[in-house]
């Protein structure tokens, strides 16, 4: 089988694209606007991507006043959380033109509260992260978690203080979500593709869930296939939940792009942090494509395996065969891998993923084709020209009639061919 082949009728979404992928608007008008107001403390709009740079900039200028940030994605403003009301910090906060918001917990007092919930709760069943929408933390507990468990995370929940930490119980149950996909297989684990990557040496590789790189050391695209690639490196549990998986073809084509399905792929043109509020789209084999919003940052979640920690908690739903598989901007931005979760995608639930950024700086590895980036453009291309009009066409007919979309695709994540 060859591995080297380009898809010669596949509508490539590009940054500023302007093609509708159905219901849920892959790509929004004014997706890429960012305006500034006269008055400089009129709050500006921004995109998510923004989010990271302002923020860091603050948290220089305003040191322990400085409590976090989340975007808002309804007014496209960037709030940021300030310890006190002082009249300077205020004003930074506005003349950076984001908002600002007075809230009671510090950074110093969260972190701390976090390092309580390690020592004192590490209970398999059991997340949390740092929510700066409600300057609190966010304690989850699954189905797992009964009696005498419950009973301590209660108490631990507790002793931080009042208004440290919320406390929720879910019905599903953490885990990761290795079996029953039909994207890359390794051993009697299935799994999804995340982001082709170029591995230090300049060979073209993948990037995954680690939970799946150590469950097995080769993988194939095919259940009954032969292996196309082999594990280089893999962590999980413990700093991350990643693996940089090589091609065993150093000639491979590994487009940097996203396929959602119905012929239609995005172009994923850089690596970014995530940012609580943005709207962000999961790619997974066995449940296709679905969207939704980050909720916390720096995550720890203790699953049945080890705890892993700096993970991105969002409400976007997954399923076992999802892992590895991509979270993405519809901008083109990678910005995690799937790690795990609780619940399905017909009753909901909550899902946890690798920061790309991350993944890249610990394997060496940098986003992109590898050695395949030109021909990929030309196919792009080539495939703008050949098909572009009629699915540019098609989608907007579906978001018209409110049917195929980004909801209903479920065309696993494979690499070009």
């Amino acid at each position: 089988m060859s591995h080297k082949r380009i898809p010669k009728r596949k509508a490539v979404i590009a940054v500023g694209g302007v093609a509708a992928l159905g219901a849920a608007a892959l790509l929004l008008p004014n997706a890429n606007a960012s305006q500034t107001d006269s008055d400089d403390t009129t709050p500006r709009t921004f995109k998510a991507v923004d989010v990271p740079g302002l923020s860091s900039r603050l948290q220089d200028r305003l040191g322990d006043t400085f409590a976090g940030s989340y975007y808002d994605a309804d007014t496209k403003r960037i709030v940021v959380n300030v310890v006190g009301d002082d009249d300077s910090t205020m004003n930074a906060v506005q003349e950076a033109g984001a908002v600002p918001h007075q809230v009671r917990n510090s950074t110093d007092a969260l972190e701390n509260a976090a390092k309580t919930l390690r020592t004192d709760a590490t209970i398999p069943g059991t997340a949390w992260a740092v929510d700066p929408k409600t300057n609190e933390i966010r304690v989850t507990a699954d189905s797992t978690v009964t009696g005498a468990t419950w009973d301590k995370l209660q108490s631990t929940v507790k002793s931080l203080g009042s208004g440290m930490a919320t406390l929720k119980k879910s019905e599903g149950t953490l885990k990761t979500f290795v079996s029953g996909g039909d994207a890359i297989f390794g051993g009697n684990a299935r799994c999804s593709l995340g982001f082709n990557v170029t591995a230090g040496d300049g060979s073209p590789a993948f990037l995954t869930a680690g939970h799946c790189g150590v469950a097995a050391d080769q993988w194939a695209d095919d259940q009954n296939g032969q292996p196309i690639a082999a594990v280089d490196q893999a962590t999980f549990p413990g700093d991350g939940d990643f693996s940089l998986v090589r091609y065993d073809d150093p000639a491979t084509q590994a487009p940097s792009e996203v396929n959602v399905g119905g012929g239609q792929v995005v172009k994923i043109t850089q690596a970014a942090e995530a940012t609580v509020g943005q709207q962000v789209f999961r790619m997974g084999s066995t449940t296709g494509l679905h969207d939704g919003s980050v909720l916390g940052l720096d995550a720890t979640v203790n699953y049945a395996e080890g705890t892993v920690t700096g993970l991105i908690q969002t409400d976007v739903c997954a399923e076992p065969g999802d892992s590895g598989g991509s979270l993405f901007t519809q901008d083109g931005s990678a910005v995690g891998l799937t790690s795990g979760g609780s619940g399905d995608c017909t009753a909901g639930g909550e899902t946890f993923f690798q920061p790309v950024t991350t993944a890249l700086q610990a394997t060496g590895a940098t986003l992109g084709d590898g050695g395949g980036d030109q021909a990929g453009g030309q196919a792009g291309d080539q495939a703008g020209d050949q098909a572009g009009d009629q699915s540019g066409d098609q989608a907007g007919g579906d978001a018209q009639a409110g049917g195929a979309g980004l909801e209903s695709a479920h065309h696993g994540h494979r690499r070009g061919r």
